[in-house]
């Protein structure tokens, strides 16, 4: 019998990619199985999940607002609400199993499935969970994770470590170094950069390229830059139309990620738990320019799991001005380094997440 199944969360990309893919995956098992999400209103899953193909319910939630405590006056109404939502929802769709994948609307509907003694699943994406998944996870059937340490946040009985779901075709870069020199028009035998700071781009990795810019040019190292679509406009008014032979490449979004990693010798990134997830499997030395303005300072967190095992270099984001070009043309220069960081990133990777978290949902629902 087709299963239904809720799946449940968003609010950024780093959320929304893997229950697409979680959804994708069930329905490639057994493509009768019925799947609704259930998001945020005004969130950018309202968009992304019925582009993918799926239908998807809003809550009208929203997460706590640090800057300014008057801001959440109206928080625990919106969370009751959302709870009675969720309710009704489960009622109407009567579902064999609830997934959680982190974001505002996975709460709500997790405490509203455990109310209703529905079978659930969280998938926590980073090293440190947050309070939310922190409660849920006492009546969770299933907690999927990515790191190593997780009993500190959950029963250690319900844990199984099935790594974060993948873009598949942005890590697939083997023998596509050709490809990528003939597409980014970039020169073969030199060292390249790639800096990464998400589709909206990261202020502080985008000041630090244009002070080195001209470093690294000085130094015949190439860069691949994705300034993200907030900052890409100011920096083309800054540095205008750059010659060929520059070897600087300026993109706003990259649309062909597994060139930019099949070409890059060294990756400068933040440290959201999705891109370390596909760094791991790209396996080259990675330089974490973890983002502060992220809840629980769960990046951080995230880099120092891979720091620990040898597998990443962190700078903190107010060190980056004064230290991350210094730091990436030191590693660009020391071979053993970038050997070892590229062995030890790749003995970290956990493909097919997706497929193993899918399967464990499809067991709880039963």
């Amino acid at each position: 019998m087709a299963k239904r199944i809720i799946i449940s969360g968003g609010g950024t990309g780093g959320h929304i990619f893997p229950a697409v893919a979680i959804a994708n995956a069930l329905k490639k098992m057994d493509e009768r199985t019925e799947i609704l999400f259930v998001g945020a209103n005004g969130r950018m899953e309202m968009e992304k999940v019925p582009a993918a193909g799926y239908k998807i319910i809003g809550l009208d939630i929203q997460g706590f607002q640090r800057s300014g405590l008057s801001k959440n006056l109206m928080l625990p109404f919106k969370i009751l609400g959302s709870v009675r939502k969720s309710l009704k929802i489960i009622k109407d769709f009567r579902p064999d199993a609830v997934v959680g994948v982190g974001g505002y609307a996975s709460g709500p509907l997790l405490f509203a499935a455990s109310l209703k003694r529905i079978p659930y699943l969280i998938q926590e994406q980073n090293s440190y969970a947050g309070i939310t998944n922190k409660y849920l996870g006492k009546k969770a059937q299933k907690i999927c994770v990515a790191f190593d340490g997780m009993d500190a946040f959950f029963p250690a009985d319900r844990i199984i470590k099935t790594g974060n779901p993948i873009r598949e075709s942005a890590v697939e870069i083997l023998n596509k170094r050709k490809e990528a020199v003939a597409y980014f028009e970039l020169d073969e035998t030199k060292k390249t950069v790639l800096v990464v700071g998400g589709s909206l781009g990261a202020g502080t990795l985008n000041t630090c390229m244009l002070m080195g810019m001209e470093q690294f040019t000085k130094e015949g190292i190439q860069l691949i830059w994705q300034t993200g679509k907030y900052y890409y406009k100011g920096i083309i008014e800054k540095v205008g139309n750059l010659p060929k032979d520059s070897g600087i490449r300026i993109h706003e979004f990259l649309n062909r990620m597994d060139l930019a990693f099949a070409m890059a010798d060294v990756i400068i990134s933040r440290a959201g738990a999705g891109t370390i997830g596909e760094l791991c499997l790209v396996k080259k030395p990675v330089i974490l320019v973890p983002s502060p303005n992220v809840a629980e300072d769960h990046q951080t967190k995230n880099a120092n799991a891979l720091v620990i095992k040898e597998a990443a270099i962190l700078i903190a984001d107010r060190h980056a001005e004064s230290d991350l070009i210094d730091q990436t043309l030191k590693l660009l220069k020391d071979k053993v380094q970038m050997e070892l960081l590229s062995k030890n990133i790749a003995e970290l990777a956990l493909p097919s997440a997706d497929v193993h978290i899918a399967a464990e949902v499809l067991k709880i629902a039963k």
